[in-house]
């Protein structure tokens, strides 16, 4: 879920994608969001990057 928001898409975009409701995406992410101690999407992308959660490398 979090690579999705790192693609640049929305919570309806993710939910839809994924089969599921958008506030099931919303919950998800508000806690990823505490697990990362951040606030904002931005900050959660590269928050996880940083600690090697996901990666983009190699996506065009």
């Amino acid at each position: 879920m979090l690579r999705e928001v790192g693609r640049g898409r929305s919570n309806r975009e993710i939910a839809a994608r994924l089969g599921i409701s958008e506030r099931t995406v919303k919950e998800h992410l508000s806690v990823v969001f505490v697990r990362l101690g951040t606030n904002k999407r931005a900050e959660a992308i590269a928050q996880a990057t940083t600690l090697g959660l996901i990666d983009f490398e190699g996506e065009g």
